[in-house]
């Protein structure tokens, strides 16, 4: 076989100079016992997929054996077997010896076997896990329940026992055991907080630095002893000529610390980037300048391998489908997703929307499991500066749909969220995404309507007219209205406002459509700091995917969403009839005429005009004779508006001859300024 997830599995706290995979073939058994072991199984692959080989449903326990051998060159060291997340209970036995037990299929464990080697190098590790079909009281995310969960109908094949990495790593008794970096206020400088563990913790010497190609550049190092070992070290390390980590300049900082103690030496490595994320009023910040959110739902989900990545390019693929459709963040739904994703989308530049997974129903048990998972959340992925906003709770999930009506839902969601501002003050966090909040750092609603005339009505009641709740769909037949604020009637406190789900239609051809539409709605309004379109790929029966379940294009009817989720683009005055009509009894040679505004959310103003171009029905401009037109003006030029950042601009007014020759076409809007198209967006115009 050949090598499955072969990359190292933890570059955030990175030990990759002393590790070896065990993912690959392990002995596997149904139920039982501890056997008989008449299977194989893939690891790191769910038990229901394909690509583990067993593709077993509803299957409540598995056990897994499998002999492993200890490099030679450890000899001295502790050696540590590691798990990225099995869902849901994990049992642990080396050579018959038990070395823990972890619940929470989301969250990373380790056990220290060394002992239970007894002094040999090799050894049989055998895992029992639980993985009950009665999911409601346990965090699942988007898993399917039996019974089932409220939302069953958007939830998907459930993923059972080992399905991230497994790996051993080696290092001294007295090691580093923590490392958390954060951009100091100022941008200039990183503050690295350091935890030692073991036995000659007193009196160890931690020097922490910048990393360069040849290891810690002295200049920028810190180097302490080690008085109190519970008490972490905390060392500043300045920064010459700072780079700020942004979308457009995702610079990275490698920091590297270096553990000398009695034990021997040990060695860590993480990244972290300058970037500062705040709420100021009404606003989001990204390092003091206005953000704007231009996200797309992510689920982690892929065919063959569940909520596994099949491999390590897959992250990249989904990260950069999101950069080509024009989001410039990802929400991460529901789900702790593989670190490998978070460290590409740190070295590609791509937001980060992070949340724990769900539970079904409310309980002191679910709760419990809930927020057992904020504390471990932050700790892994904390230092990643791809992650601008933490999730905690999602539509009430959990929370069996009555945050109203009910105090002790309203102190549950309050606590979740003070538990993760005082591990994490740094970021912004929503208490409850999507529906009724109590404390949050964001007023986020979700709202889905198939129309555009639909969708807009509830965005001038909820945007324009001051609505303290909105409609939601909880079934055929039954809608109810979602206050905003839970906790007290009124206007809604001066807080970012953005939509973080939408979307609408049956097929791919009005999802794209809507996706245009509904978006540009969203671009009247200035006050909002963005949104977050459902979603990026098909899974399963859901099919409100821009892309496939493997990651194709569909057929979105010649509606280009990066033009749609552009920095810049043209919001036409008017309320389209259907795909592929959008204005509709203009005959050949007729006039067609109506206002459009810009919405400009560069860096700075511009002066800019609209440039109208037609083509045939659905189809694209001449792009070589409209950039000859753009560069050398016209009468068109004459009618131009200054467009501020953040702000629509006036009206200006479109007034154009439907070619003669055709009973339907595209007319294509271009905004130009400095003789360069900077953004469109199409009407199409049928008799």
């Amino acid at each position: 076989m050949s090598l499955v997830r072969p990359e190292y599995p933890r570059p955030h706290f990175d030990r990759s100079h002393a590790w070896t995979s065990l993912n690959g073939a392990w002995d596997f058994a149904r139920d039982g016992e501890r056997g008989p072991w008449s299977e194989q199984i893939v690891v790191p692959f769910a038990w229901e997929t394909e690509a583990s080989g067993v593709g077993a449903h509803w299957l409540e326990y598995g056990w897994y054996r499998r002999e492993i051998s200890v490099p030679r060159d450890w000899a001295g060291q502790r050696v540590v077997l590691h798990f990225g997340a099995v869902h849901h209970l994990a049992t642990v036995w080396v050579n018959g010896v038990s070395v823990g037990e972890h619940e929470g299929g989301y969250t990373p464990f380790e056990f220290d076997i060394t002992d239970a080697l007894d002094g040999g190098s090799d050894a049989m590790v055998m895992v029992r896990v639980w993985a009950p079909a009665d999911k409601r009281e346990i965090v699942h995310g988007k898993q399917r329940s039996i019974p089932r969960d409220d939302y069953d109908d958007c939830a998907f094949t459930p993923s059972s026992g080992i399905w991230q990495p497994v790996w051993l790593e080696a290092r001294p008794a007295t090691h580093v055991s923590g490392v958390a970096l954060a951009p100091a206020d100022t941008l200039d400088a990183i503050t690295a907080t350091v935890s030692v563990a073991g036995p000659h913790s007193v009196g160890a010497r931690v020097e922490v630095g910048i990393s360069g190609i040849s290891g810690i550049v002295g200049a920028s190092s810190v180097t302490v002893e080690v008085t109190d070992p519970t008490a972490p070290l905390q060392v500043t390390l300045p920064i010459d000529a700072p780079r700020r980590w942004s979308p457009d300049d995702p610079h990275l900082y490698e920091v590297e610390v270096r553990l000398e103690s009695a034990d021997g030496t040990d060695r860590v490595a993480s990244s972290t980037g300058l970037r500062r994320v705040e709420v100021r009023g009404d606003q989001i910040l990204l390092n003091g300048e206005r953000l704007y959110v231009r996200g797309v739902l992510d689920q982690g989900y892929w065919p063959r391998t569940g909520i596994t990545a099949p491999d390590d390019e897959a992250f990249v693929t989904d990260l950069e489908l999101a950069r080509t459709d024009g989001f410039n963040l990802v929400r991460k739904h529901l789900k702790l997703e593989d670190p490998r994703f978070l460290h590409h989308a740190d070295r590609l530049g791509m937001l980060v929307w992070a949340e724990p997974a769900s539970t079904g129903i409310f309980t002191p048990d679910s709760v419990a499991r809930f927020e057992a998972q904020i504390e471990p959340m932050v700790r892994r992925d904390g230092n990643h500066p791809s992650i601008v906003i933490w999730g905690l709770y999602n539509e009430e999930w959990g929370l069996d749909w009555d945050v109203v009506a009910d105090p002790a839902k309203q102190e549950a969601v309050r606590r979740a969220y003070e538990q993760l501002k005082e591990l994490d003050p740094s970021r912004p966090a929503v208490d409850n995404s999507g529906w009724s909040h109590v404390a949050t750092d964001l007023v986020d609603w979700h709202i889905y309507d198939e129309t555009p005339a639909g969708w807009a009505a509830k965005m001038r009641a909820l945007l324009d007219e001051g609505a303290e709740s909105f409609p939601v769909g909880l079934g055929p037949g039954r809608v109810v209205d979602k206050v905003l604020m839970a906790a007290k009637s009124g206007p809604t406190p001066e807080l970012p406002n953005l939509n973080s789900e939408f979307g609408g239609g049956k097929t791919s051809v009005e999802r794209g459509w809507n996706l245009r539409w509904q978006t540009l709605e969203l671009r009247r309004r200035d006050m909002l700091s963005g949104y977050v379109w459902t979603e990026l790929y098909d899974i399963e029966h859901e099919m409100a995917g821009i892309h496939t379940f493997h990651r194709e294009d569909k057929d979105t009817g010649a509606n280009r969403p990066d033009a749609t989720n552009a920095d810049t683009v043209v919001v036409p005055e008017l309320s389209p009839v259907a795909p592929g009509r959008d204005v509709v009894g203009v005959r050949p040679g007729g006039e067609v005429a109506f206002d459009v505004r810009i919405s400009h959310h560069g860096g700075s103003a511009v002066e800019a005009a609209v440039l109208p171009a037609w083509s045939a029905a659905l189809g694209d401009y001449d792009a070589d004779a409209v950039s000859e037109i753009a560069r050398g003006g016209g009468p068109w030029l004459q009618n131009t508006v200054k467009v501020h950042p953040f702000r629509l601009s006036e009206p200006l007014r479109i007034t154009e001859t439907m070619p003669a020759d055709r009973a339907a076409a595209r007319l294509h809007l271009l905004v130009v300024a400095a003789g360069r198209i900077i953004g469109s967006t199409v009407v199409d115009v049928t008799g």
